[in-house]
């Protein structure tokens, strides 16, 4: 094999289970770098993506969007990364650079006719479907790479590069910390990293979870509280409770009963992706000026600072390392609700 071939798993058509085989990564331009994959997290988004619920893709499909390596090769014009350096990548691998939301570091909210490229089954600046993490290698314009600290275990850094900006992006836009009452919605993947930076932010930190069945862990990763939503008595005792909601949940909620649970001027947030249109009487928003908002991952920028926090307060992911050829089994479980909390790929099993 090349240099450029490398092995991976793929989803060979919609909802068939990934299998093995070889992909090839581009030739390094001036401003690339390789980074060879040690670790790949696996998240929901993967899951619906090979599965076709987000649409018509081109197959075969490699996913993953929770990189975690070590830079093996450089561009001729590199200066951000040197051979031997601990590099992810999240999300996002271009945009088109120029328009007003990439220039102020929003690459996730490009506005350009290229769009956010995503780490897989998008397409990039060359006309060519982008192939994820589930793989040896990947090869990445340096601007789009985040420097993992040394502090940070690769494998549980891993899921921080989705999982842990979807939540960090929107804490600190709303301003979460000291004073400030946040709820998480769903102890999951993205949940349970909500908890761990909520609370290092110094937020009072409230789980809103189906039952009490993970209460020690939301207590364990920081919560101040666990509540069960499936008893009724939990929307009456916390109502007007909360300035910030995060819901990580794809499920179809009662939005307007959840709404009930900010305080004046409060705002919830949408981060999971249910698959059908919800709806949001007005009276639930304008009777106490409250907000329903959605937000996605974050920028370069914001996700190095949310690394480099991470690495600060001591937060990983919790995680269920699997070898390669558990894959689909792992798949199952995700979508059973069956990890603690999020599975990650030790990619030298490829």
């Amino acid at each position: 094999m090349s240099n450029n071939t490398v092995a991976a798993y793929a989803a060979p058509a919609p909802g068939a289970p990934l299998e093995k085989t070889t992909i090839t990564r581009r030739e390094l331009g001036p401003h690339d770098i390789r980074i060879d994959i040690e670790y790949a997290g696996i998240c929901h988004s993967d899951i619906h993506t090979v599965q076709g619920d987000w649409g018509e893709r081109q197959y075969p499909i490699v996913p993953g969007h929770e990189i975690a390596g070590v830079v093996t090769a450089v561009g001729a014009e590199v200066t951000r990364y040197a051979v031997g350096d601990r590099a992810g990548i999240g999300c996002i691998v271009d945009s088109c650079r120029t328009c007003d939301n990439c220039r102020a570091g929003l690459q996730q909210y490009c506005t350009g006719e290229l769009g956010m490229v995503g780490t897989y089954a998008a397409t990039g600046r060359d006309g060519e479907q982008t192939q994820g993490g589930y793989a040896q290698a990947i090869v990445v314009d340096e601007n789009y790479a985040l420097r993992i600290p040394e502090g940070i275990p690769l494998d549980a850094a891993a899921p921080l590069l989705c999982a842990g900006i979807t939540l960090y992006s929107p804490l600190r836009h709303w301003q979460a910390g000291p004073g400030k009452k946040v709820a998480i919605v769903g102890l999951g993947g993205l949940g349970h990293l909500g908890v761990k930076l909520a609370h290092a932010m110094g937020a009072e930190v409230t789980v809103l979870s189906q039952s009490l069945r993970k209460k020690d862990d939301g207590l364990r990763l920081g919560a101040d509280h666990y509540r069960a939503t499936s008893d009724p008595a939990t929307f009456e005792e916390l109502a007007g409770t909360f300035d910030l909601i995060l819901n990580t949940v794809s499920a179809d909620l009662d939005l307007d009963a959840y709404l009930g649970l900010l305080r004046t001027g409060g705002t919830m947030v949408q981060l999971g992706a249910p698959e059908k249109p919800q709806s949001v009487s007005p009276f639930a928003l304008v009777a106490q000026r409250k907000s329903y908002a959605g937000s996605m991952i974050g920028g370069i920028p914001e996700t190095q600072e949310m690394l480099d926090f991470c690495a600060e307060h001591g937060i990983t992911a919790e995680i269920e390392l699997i070898r390669a050829e558990q894959v689909n089994e792992a798949y199952e479980r995700v979508i059973a609700s069956d990890v603690r909390y999020r599975f990650v790929i030790d990619t030298a099993t490829i």
